[in-house]
């Protein structure tokens, strides 16, 4: 784990081809079908292209599609292992549909069958690393199947931008004020994608519980959760809110931001603020999520945590098909 963070920024100089071809000139929206660490990047895309219309669909089966709506309508198949079946049997029923369909993995069953069926794909380097921690060559698998060359330009530049020695110092310093606590990650509404991927993190990494949430809607619910009556004081006591701050931001959500920390500090809660900051979208995406990678990786070192492999969720598969 350690290596594949220490070189984290070197995915974005993989260079993804398409087997196959894939006509963007149609298509007016989007849906990735993707669970866990293969969908990650999409959010991200989502983000960043809010007018795409790209639907994040985490289940089987696929999201409601109006038939006036398939003929415009691509569906992308993003399993890192290639072997999901959640995503393998929204593929299966992608293709009964004659849907327009695409896939990104590793290899696997999604790249056999996308091979044997003639289906336009991507595939992505397999380094035997997590699927959360392929984030960068999912996104460049997805920008190239979706033709976006300045995306591909772009996200090109974070192999010499990002930088890996500021992230884990910053990272391993939060992760000293946090430890022993449950974090809690509040963002703006806009930087949702980055605020659950910081919560993924935690669990997965630090293997730890983590929440997140997102302002205004924090603001009218849960923030009076730590409003605590004396008798249940010690209900607050395990949670530290991490602040992802970002200078874009609605001025208002900013001022929220400030408000619900004072709040917070006033009432015993732990907070810290972590700065989403650089010159692009790109940028700031990453090099904030590489600081949440930091963090979860000294957490989960520092109490003895695997932070690499995720043994529950192999045993849970292993349960399931028992």
């Amino acid at each position: 784990m350690e290596h594949a963070l220490q070189n984290f920024p070197e995915q974005f100089n993989f260079q993804p081809v398409v087997v196959g071809s894939v006509n963007m000139s149609q298509i007016k929206r989007i849906v990735v079908c993707g669970m866990g660490g293969s969908h990650l990047a999409a959010d991200v895309l989502s983000a960043c292209y809010p007018e795409r219309h790209i639907i994040i669909h985490s289940d089987y089966g696929l999201p409601f599609i109006r038939e006036d709506e398939e003929a415009d309508t691509l569906i992308i198949a993003s399993s890192y292992s290639g072997n999901t079946e959640e995503v393998l049997d929204a593929y299966e029923l992608a293709k009964r549909r004659g849907l327009l369909l695409a896939a990104v993995a590793v290899g696997g069953e999604l790249i056999r069958r996308a091979t044997a069926d003639g289906v336009a794909h991507v595939v992505l380097p397999d380094v035997g690393i997590q699927p959360r921690i392929g984030l960068g060559y999912n996104l460049r698998g997805l920008l190239v199947l979706l033709g976006d060359e300045a995306g591909l330009a772009e996200t090109a530049t974070l192999a010499t931008i990002l930088d890996v020695a500021a992230a884990q110092k910053q990272g391993e310093a939060l992760a000293k004020i946090i430890r022993g606590k449950v974090p809690l990650i509040y963002a703006s509404n806009t930087n949702r994608a980055i605020a659950n991927i910081w919560k993924i993190k935690f669990n997965e990494n630090a293997k730890i519980p983590a929440f997140m949430n997102v302002l205004p809607e924090l603001n009218h619910n849960e923030m009076t959760g730590f409003d605590v009556a004396p008798a249940a004081v010690s209900l607050k006591e395990p949670f530290h809110v991490v602040f992802l701050s970002d200078s874009t931001d609605h001025p208002k959500i900013k001022r929220r931001m400030d408000v619900c920390k004072a709040l917070y500090d006033e009432r015993g809660v732990g907070t810290s603020v972590v700065p989403i900051v650089g010159e692009t979208f790109w940028q700031r995406t990453f090099s904030n999520l590489l600081i949440a990678d930091w963090t979860s990786w000294h957490y989960g070192t520092t109490i003895g945590a695997e932070t690499e492999q995720v043994p529950m969720v192999e045993t849970f598969k292993r349960l399931i098909e028992s």
